[in-house]
């Protein structure tokens, strides 16, 4: 925390400085339907700040520029620079993004103002599939809106890609990156927008391997400072290929714009993961506990496509949409282990080595029909928007896992066996399901404008059924909920640089899908078992935004916002009192709507450049969140899981123009965050991130940038408290008292991007 105040009290002089400029015009983009210079766009002259959006909803917006310096490979790794993101990822990895530091869950992803499904059992999306190159913009939005679906609770991203009026060009990328353990990986892209036929086209191709080799060290005790028992090595491997297609064509048609748009992602990945068990902490051979190896095959494939028209049409301006998104998600994993000390004889005796491997099949689908119609009312002075949404979702679950391989361990400790052939698949308890949600939304918003104040008054009536089909249990659920969600937001201007925004509304978290699933999950908890709950209804939560926004000159800016977020049938798990599948002692855990929480924090967010020392091709940013939160679950009063406590991120870049040089750093570092659960608590902290770059422009189309990324060594660490049962977790009774750190070393990229 210290070294988080010392850098928020660096920047203030900065703040202070930047209010004092001269205040001008606010920075504007090219009008809309006007395709930009592909040039202005890969090789900005000058840095790239947060835009100011008109919106009343609360609404923050990077386009790609503020990004692309740095050279994020993912959305993931682009959205550590914006404010009240974190993630709890491995070290290089940013794939669920934690809006407010709450489960990803609570984040709703857009991709151009449409849902997506993804593959997680939260029904969260995994902002690393995108590649950074396809984006134009990214939009934090804070509250609420009856434009969209309610399921936001801590907020929407929404990720725009590049449209057909995006590039009025073409440019080519080139990269490498080069890891700490002297391997090389590369990425290659095109793109191209303009002029086609009797419209315009947006193509963009990009190909990038993706590499990330980590350590993990553990070290296991009976309890805290007690004898340790034993220790792990691992390593980690995670080493693949994105594909990734986005493309655009709009045209003029009856009297207004149709648009048929698409992007398409495939992920080709290999997870290796090595771990040699030791006893006592001794790592000789004669202490090898198991040797563990642990590999996945990932093919995971992202479409969405989107056929809409819009323009005038009963006297008002009309908006027919139909889009397709799905995922397909296949996964083959085989975990091999041997044991070499199961009794007091040396190897081999009583060594065994057992191996299992487990293939998942997870296919979801998404149809959207919308219709939207806008019209003016009251004589010009307010607009009426009404409209519906019906999403028809499919989705099919496949879980299976092949007989178990065992027999005496043949070879020296160290060694994989030949493993004969998998077979005999079966499948898991609840690991045949099929979900089919419908969901019928339909909305309306007054929204107008006068004088100094602008506002916006929504409605949205979200109605859903689903059925449940398990065909492990060959049990069939059906379960219909509606709820009503009123939202309201004004932007009042205190004067020509200061504005006040206020939302309030509610929304929704529906349940994961495991929770939904009435097979018994034997052992799931320790010695309990889990069986869920079919019946279950989503969360819902009352919340407000109150924010101050400043502007700074003519392109910087400044903002605090206070949320707060109050949960209704909160989603906890519960004992049934049914004795476990162990016997006497044990119990069968579900999940029920029991209890509230509550959700707040502040954040600061400034981005500007340095006019007011003389210095306009200085520009820094600032983000800073504070989060909190309050939830009553089995064991007491606890945080929501996984929020860490705070999130800052800093930077600046310089620009050089006579030289045709820029160069700049950012530095990441988020909050402890606390997790628990029935049997097992996790505390997890992050270490530092540095990033750095440097970048050299020849011309007006050719740039070259070297970035350096983890240059600190981030590592994270986590404690696990693992108990055998609640009781035990109650008593502090301890089963394994587990240290674990993770770390990664730095990796260097360089990057050339040609425009034409």
């Amino acid at each position: 925390m210290s070294r988080t105040l010392l850098a928020a009290a660096a920047v203030a002089p900065l703040l202070l400085a930047a209010q004092a400029q001269a205040q001008e015009a606010v920075r504007t983009g090219p009008d809309e339907g006007e395709p930009t210079a592909v040039a202005e766009v890969v090789i900005p002259a000058q840095a790239t700040f947060r835009n100011r959006t008109d919106d009343t909803v609360p609404t923050l917006s990077y386009e790609q520029q503020y990004f692309q310096r740095f050279e994020p490979l993912t959305v993931g790794d682009a959205l550590r620079r914006v404010p009240s993101v974190t993630f709890l990822s491995d070290v290089l990895e940013s794939d669920g993004a934690r809006l407010r530091g709450l489960d990803p869950g609570y984040t709703q992803i857009l991709i151009d103002g449409e849902s997506v499904p993804g593959a997680g059992d939260d029904r969260s999306f995994f902002v690393d599939r995108i590649p950074a190159e396809l984006i134009e913009r990214v939009e934090v939005v804070r509250a609420p809106s009856a434009r969209r679906s309610g399921d936001a609770m801590a907020g929407a991203i929404n990720i725009v890609l590049r449209d057909a009026y995006t590039l009025d060009g073409g440019y080519l990328r080139a990269g490498a990156r080069y890891f700490d353990n002297g391997e090389w990986r590369f990425s290659y892209g095109a793109f191209w927008g303009g002029q086609f036929g009797p419209g315009r086209l947006l193509a963009g191709l990009d190909v990038s391997e993706r590499y990330n080799p980590k350590n993990k060290f553990s070290q296991r005790f009976d309890e805290p400072g007690g004898t340790l028992d034993n220790v792990e090595v691992q390593t980690d491997v995670r080493d693949g290929t994105d594909y990734a297609f986005n493309g655009a064509y709009e045209l003029p048609m009856f009297g207004g714009d149709l648009e048929l748009s698409t992007v398409f992602v495939r992920t080709d990945r290999y997870e290796d993961e090595d771990s040699w068990e030791y006893q006592d902490g001794i790592i000789t051979n004669p202490n090898l506990l198991t040797f563990n190896d642990n590999d996945t095959d990932i093919l995971t494939d992202n479409l969405s496509v989107r056929l809409g028209w819009d323009g005038p049409m009963a006297g008002g301006e009309t908006d027919i949409s139909l889009n397709y998104a799905m995922i397909s998600d296949e996964q083959t994993e085989f975990e091999t282990e041997s044991e070499y000390l199961r009794d007091a004889t040396p190897f081999p005796d009583e060594d065994r080595f057992t191996a299992d491997q487990t293939l998942v099949d997870i296919q979801d689908e998404e149809w959207t029909l919308r219709l939207d119609h806008s019209r003016d009312v009251f004589g010009g002075d307010a607009e009426l928007e009404f409209g519906i949404d019906v999403t028809l979702k499919t989705r099919d679950t496949s879980i299976l896992e092949a007989d178990r391989i065992r027999f005496n361990v043949p070879n020296a400790p160290g060694v994989r066996p030949t493993v004969p052939p998998y077979s005999g698949y079966d499948p898991v308890p609840g690991g045949l399901s099929r979900i089919e949600e419908t969901r019928i939304d339909p909305f309306f918003v007054f929204s107008g404008s006068g004088g100094r104040v602008s506002w916006e008054a929504g409605l949205r009536w979200e109605t859903t059924d689903s059925t449940i089909d398990d065909m492990t249990t060959s049990t069939v659920d059906e379960s219909d909920y509606n709820h009503v969600l009123p939202s309201f937001s004004f932007r009042l201007n205190l004067s020509e640089q200061d504005r006040l925004i206020a939302s309030v509304g509610r929304s929704v978290r529906r349940p994961n899908f495991s929770f939904l699933s009435p097979a018994l999950l034997e052992e799931e908890f320790g010695d309990s078992d889990f069986i869920g709950n079919p019946a279950l209804e989503p969360e819902t939560a009352w919340g407000f935004d109150v924010g101050l926004e400043r502007r700074l000159g003519r392109r910087g800016v400044a903002g605090i916002n206070f949320f707060y977020r109050d949960v209704q049938d909160l989603i906890e798990y519960v004992n049934t009192g049914l004795e476990g599948s162990a016997g006497p002692g044990t119990f069968i855990y579900t999940v029920d709507n029991v209890g509230d929480g509550t959700v707040w924090g502040v954040e600061f967010d400034l981005s500007t450049p340095l006019d007011a020392l003389g210095m306009p091709d200085t520009g820094v940013f600032l983000n800073y969140s504070w989060l909190d939160s309050e939830v009553e679950d089995f064991l007491g009063e606890r945080r929501f899981n996984g929020q860490s406590d705070s999130v800052l991120s800093a930077g600046f870049t310089h620009d050089i123009p006579a030289w045709e040089l820029a160069f700049g750093a950012t530095y990441f570092q988020q909050g402890e965050a606390f997790d628990r659960f029935l049997t097992e608590e996790v505390t997890t902290t992050y270490g530092e991130n540095l990033e750095v770059f440097i970048e050299r422009r020849f011309g007006e189309r050719f740039v070259l940038r070297l970035t350096g990324s983890n240059l600190l060594n981030a590592s994270k660490d986590e404690i696990f408290d693992k108990f055998d049962n609640l009781a035990d977790q109650v008593a502090r009774s301890y089963d394994e008292y587990e240290l674990e750190t993770e770390d990664a070393g730095p990796v260097w990229q360089i990057t050339g991007r040609w425009t034409f």
